[in-house]
């Protein structure tokens, strides 16, 4: 099994993070999400940047903390 690409590492997190932001929240309650990352040297990077409606059904920096998170855990898969 060969190592995956540095721009398929990328996908991976920006893909897994988004779905987690999405799977808390209705997509009319974010009103402005910003997923950043870089992988370079073997070091990923997950910036998550996460506004909703005062409204919103839970706690949005909380929520992209777990995206960081989530991220994180879908390129280690990549790697077992």
């Amino acid at each position: 099994m060969s190592e995956p690409t540095d721009q398929e590492i990328v996908e991976t997190a920006a893909e897994a993070a988004e779905g987690l932001v999405f799977a808390r929240f209705a997509n009319s309650a974010v009103t402005d999400l910003d997923i950043t990352v870089g992988f370079d040297d073997g070091v990923l990077d997950v910036d998550v940047y996460l506004h909703t409606l005062e409204d919103a059904e839970a706690d949005p920096e909380a929520v992209a903390e777990e995206a960081i998170e989530a991220a994180e855990k879908a390129v280690d898969e990549l790697f077992a």
